[in-house]
């Protein structure tokens, strides 16, 4: 998997960032789940949504990863004032350390399009979740302006197509899957309920 370029790195550090994470996007990407217990953010960056999240709900335990120990250092960082309550750790989104069932709820915020195959790191969100357990997050649709924006990357990146999503879903323990495309078509909000067995 690959890690950030300088650009995407400072951009997640960036305060204007941090500003928009808080007011627009945590509350858009929630859609009104309230995360509860303990909590892992797959490709949580430089930290800044899993800030936002803390000090909305600062009774969850989080965890955040990411593939890019830069990021895993930043995101320590940032999250240092939270405590016992957050921890930040390396971890592949397609292959998570952590045993099935670890997790009340699993959070990802534009992090799939950077796996190539988005479709075992979505299996994996799922394997450590608990029954009934919410996976949440939102991801960049294959759109041609998406295509043209992120052309130089293609090779390390793969964006969604909406039936491919809707396709990898069918075969996944899922009972409630939720799909919202945003009004632009950029993005797809996704709510998966893990199947209570």
């Amino acid at each position: 998997m690959p890690t950030m370029s300088r650009f995407q790195s400072a951009f997640c550090r960036s305060a204007p960032w941090r500003s928009f994470a808080r007011r627009v996007v945590l509350p858009w990407a929630l859609q009104g789940f309230r995360p509860r217990g303990d909590v892992l953010e797959i490709g949580a960056g430089s930290g800044a949504m899993a800030a936002e999240l803390l000090a909305m709900y600062p009774d969850i335990r989080l965890t955040v990863t990411d593939v890019d120990d830069e990021m895993v250092e930043a995101a320590s960082a940032r999250l240092s004032q939270f405590g016992d309550g957050v921890t930040a750790r390396y971890a592949d989104a397609n292959a998570l350390p952590f045993p099935d069932g670890a997790f009340d709820a699993v959070l990802s915020w534009v992090m799939l399009h950077h796996t190539l195959e988005w479709e075992t790191a979505l299996a994996e969100a799922i394997r450590v979740l608990r029954p009934g357990g919410q996976l949440v997050g939102y991801d960049l649709l294959s759109t041609p302006p998406m295509r043209l924006l992120h052309r130089d990357a293609s090779a390390h990146l793969r964006i969604i197509r909406l039936p491919e999503l809707r396709e990898a879903l069918r075969d996944l323990p899922v009972d409630q899957a939720l799909l919202t495309p945003s009004l632009s078509g950029v993005t797809v909000r996704f709510s998966l309920q893990k199947a209570a067995r």
